[in-house]
């Protein structure tokens, strides 16, 4: 397994340390080489004095198995695995001491953490490359189906009547595959060093539905499928969905790529809901002033609960019986607060909105109204 360059020059430093000890002639670090069912080699990977004739493998050199009083061995251990050794010679066997052989001891421990952690990032590395391509991998084979399933819905639009109430399933289809097309565009895009599939902040998208370069967008460019997605939801549960009728100026204007967050917080809000809520209960979005409303008529979310389910790895009572992690409301307002807005828990959707249910539960997400303001907002000393 190669070693980082971090790891030799690290390692050329500590046996250059003994420069100043004229009792020692020679020191040489040896790491551990071989594949899976083989024998392990002791290959060279620095010596001192420097130069440029590299030695042979310790068991390739007939003198090193003869013993010598002049010659020590300390091995490079990790637990009860060997990952090499440092090999010492004096000018003669008179020069040994206490305190060489302690310092002796103490660099080939250290070097032997060092390469731990260095054939372990080697290792890692590995893996991480093989993932990478099994994913590209799997993302060329998904365009394959997506496209196929796009040409079928296209197909079957045109075969339907201009005035068919079937028309808009389809034309739902349409849209939900192009969202997926973006979704799979992230996808082929990670580990790319030039892009950056995150947020302005710190808190990195699983998987954002614009990436970061794209054109600007509006809001209901990006609420508009997902409110589409849960009246589809709630027809098939048989619940009643309350979508925004009419969308505001506000909600039309271009806004930074980056405000994509708006989609994935909305759809883990409305995950939530349907989820949470007993079935039958009512379910909407709401359009404020300058946020958003997701609001449910389940039961209220206990008092003592209301702030802790925005705490990483907290989960509600009403959740105990579901699997989850306790991470979506706390990544939920944290992609808020990055953006220049935030994400609460209102007392109940009737104080969000006299019109709504004075029973149930409702997340309003606010944001700032344009790009600017959100700017100025985080440029505020704290």
């Amino acid at each position: 397994m190669p070693l980082s360059e971090r790891f030799l020059q690290l390692a050329q430093q500590q046996l250059e340390s003994f420069a100043a000890v004229h009792a020692l002639s020679h020191l040489v670090l040896y790491a551990a080489q071989g594949q899976e069912g083989e024998s392990a080699s002791l290959e060279m990977v620095q010596q001192w004095p420097t130069s440029p004739t590299s030695l042979p493998p310790a068991e390739a050199d007939p003198s090193l198995r003869m013993p010598s009083p002049e010659r020590r061995w300390y091995p490079l251990r990790n637990g009860n695995l060997l990952l090499g050794a440092l090999r010492a010679e004096t000018i003669n066997d008179q020069a040994w001491t206490t305190d060489l052989d302690q310092r002796l001891q103490a660099s080939a421990s250290a070097m032997a953490q060092c390469l731990s952690l260095d054939v372990e990032r080697s290792r890692l590395m590995e893996q991480l490359e093989q993932q990478r391509q099994q994913l590209n991998l799997m993302v060329h084979q998904l365009r394959n189906p997506l496209a196929a399933l796009r040409t079928y819905a296209q197909l079957l639009l045109r075969r339907l009547d201009p005035d068919s109430h079937h028309r808009a399933l389809v034309e739902n289809l349409l849209q939900e595959q192009g969202q997926l097309d973006r979704y799979i565009s992230a996808l082929d895009r990670i580990g790319n060093p030039d892009i950056r599939l995150a947020s302005s902040g710190s808190t990195p998208l699983l998987l954002p539905p614009v990436l970061p370069d794209h054109p600007a967008i509006s809001l209901q460019t990006l609420v508009a499928p997902l409110a589409e997605r849960a009246a589809a939801t709630a027809a098939l549960q048989g619940r009643d969905w309350h979508g925004p009728m009419k969308w505001p100026a506000w909600m039309q204007e271009p806004r930074p790529a980056a405000d994509a967050v708006v989609a994935e917080i909305l759809a883990n809000l409305m995950d939530n809901a349907f989820r949470y809520s007993p079935s039958g209960a009512s379910l909407g979005l709401k359009i404020l002033e300058k946020g958003l409303c997701l609001w449910d008529e389940g039961d209220p979310i206990p008092e003592h609960e209301r702030q802790a389910i925005f705490s990483r790895g907290v989960r509600g009572s009403r959740s105990k019986d579901r699997s989850g992690s306790g991470l979506g409301l706390a990544l939920a307002r944290q992609l808020a607060e990055e953006r220049g807005g935030n994400l609460l828990l209102a007392e109940s959707p009737a104080t969000v909105d006299p019109q709504l249910p004075a029973k149930g539960n409702a997340f309003v997400l606010t944001l700032p109204r344009h790009p600017a303001e959100g700017e100025a907002q985080q440029e505020q000393p704290r």
